[in-house]
This record gives structure tokens, C-alpha cells and sequence, in this order.
């Protein structure tokens, strides 16, 4: 059997798993490590969107996945499967919901299952990063921002006229300070030095008569 049929035996999930797993502080050592991810697992089925620290939250994405992903492909008439879903499940009618609810949901889904975002970190406060973790197309409103534009939106409507007089106050501020300053410069003009308007007038005068002398002639 070569490596490429090895693969296809153990369910490959379709998130970054540490090489090391992580160390959490427990009294009752290992054993209650475990007991304290099947109640994250078993409330993240129920729930479908929990909140917790984020290391915890991403040790437990892990095992909700492979969870997941091996009731999706053995399905409920496979007996390990069964067994595993029955460990980490504590409360018992939430297997009936894993193969009955969240497998027709995933069983067509090319990412991952589950969904693992930051939270933010309340101040003051302790200094613990905290995480949201949840289950795809659950019923809840999304956590992630809208960034899709819709400009016939009311909001965006009156946002858009708010901008333009916004543009339309400003640019009349800035040319009155422009003729505010031209006016300045053109009062404070040095002695001695005359406009070229005043030069032209008298010479347009004269050229004026001059052609007007030379019709005369001409009649």
C-alpha cells in the first residue's frame, strides 16, 4: 500500500495543525485536559458559537473537525465513529444532531468547518487573548463585517450628499482665502509702479482720434 492510499484511511483536515500540542494547566493533569475539551466540543455542537480563550478555542477547533469530518465520512452505521462521537459528546441526543444536522450541512463544504476569530480584549482587564470559535452556516448574525458596497442604501445616500457639501464648504473656504490674499498683495502695490491697464487707456484714446482724423481726411 503506498503512501497515496495510506492518506485516503485518516480524514486530512482542512486546518494548520501544530506539531506540538498545547500545554494547559490543569489539576487533575491529563485526564482533566480532556474533560475540559469535551465540554468545549460538546458546547461549540450545541451552541454552534462560543466564546473562550483563544488557546483553548483553537485546541478545540481541532477536535471538532476531525469529529466532524469522520462523521461526514463513515457516517452513523460505522461503529468507531460512533464511539468517538459518544466520548466527546457528553450530552447524548447532541450525536443524533452531529449526524443528522451538521453532516447533510458540511457534507458538500470544500473549506473548513468551523470558523476561529479573535475577540476583543477588554480594558483593563486580564491580559488573556479571547477568541470566538463557531460552526459555519450557524443562525447567528455574522461576526464579520459587511465590506460590500450598495450605494442605494439610505446610509450610504445621505453619506454621499454629506460628503459633497462637505467638498462644496470647503472649496469655498479655500478660494475665499485666495481672493482674501490676491486682494492683500494688490493693495499693498509698491510707489511708483503704475498698472498696464492705466498705460493702455491713453494710448487706446489716441489711437481712437488718430483714425478718426484720417476718415475725416479721407471723406
Amino acid at each position: 500500500m503506498n503512501q497515496a492510499e495510506v492518506s485516503k484511511l485518516v480524514s486530512q483536515l482542512r486546518i494548520p495543525a501544530p506539531s506540538r500540542l498545547r500545554k494547559f494547566r490543569n489539576p487533575r493533569g491529563p485526564e482533566g485536559r480532556l474533560d475540559s475539551l469535551r465540554k468545549t466540543v460538546t458546547a461549540l455542537v450545541k451552541h454552534e458559537r462560543i466564546e473562550l480563550n483563544f488557546p483553548r478555542a483553537h485546541e478545540t477547533r481541532l477536535y471538532a473537525e476531525r469529529l466532524i469530518s469522520d462523521a461526514i465520512r463513515y457516517g452513523d452505521c460505522h461503529k468507531t465513529t460512533m464511539e468517538m462521537a459518544d466520548y466527546w459528546l457528553m450530552e447524548k441526543q447532541l450525536v443524533h444532531k452531529l449526524f443528522k444536522v451538521l453532516v447533510p450541512r458540511y457534507e458538500n463544504y470544500n473549506i473548513s468547518y468551523t470558523r476561529l476569530l479573535k475577540a476583543p480584549r477588554p480594558y483593563p482587564g486580564h491580559e488573556i487573548d479571547k477568541g470566538v470559535l463557531e460552526l459555519r452556516g450557524n443562525p447567528y448574525p455574522s461576526l464579520l463585517p459587511d465590506t460590500s458596497s450598495n450605494k442605494n442604501l439610505i446610509h450610504n445616500v445621505l453619506l454621499e450628499e454629506a460628503k459633497k457639501a462637505y467638498r462644496t464648504r470647503k472649496y469655498a473656504e479655500i478660494a475665499a482665502r485666495i481672493d482674501a490674499a490676491e486682494s492683500a498683495v494688490g493693495l499693498s502695490k509698491p510707489e511708483g509702479v503704475e498698472d498696464v491697464a492705466d498705460k493702455w487707456e491713453p494710448a487706446q484714446k489716441n489711437d481712437e482720434l488718430l483714425n478718426g482724423g484720417d476718415e475725416n481726411k479721407n471723406t
